[in-house]
């Protein structure tokens, strides 16, 4: 036997369970590409990254002598 108030009620809350995973689920998201973007900027990381091509252009050139 079905309860008609029980199913109203499932639904209902099932509904609002799917909200507020959407929402936690972008709150993750918008967090994580702001912490991408964050470190992305990082003053280290464009330091880290001339260095390397530097002496990428040093080996270049002693092996073509």
């Amino acid at each position: 036997m079905k309860n008609p108030r029980m199913s109203m009620w499932l639904s209902a809350v099932n509904s609002a369970a799917g909200a507020a995973r959407g929402f936690w689920t972008a709150e993750a998201r918008r967090q994580q590409n702001a912490l991408l973007n964050k470190t992305e900027r990082s003053p280290t990381k464009g330091r880290a990254a001339t260095s390397k091509k530097r002496t990428a252009s040093k080996r270049r050139k002693k092996a073509g002598r």
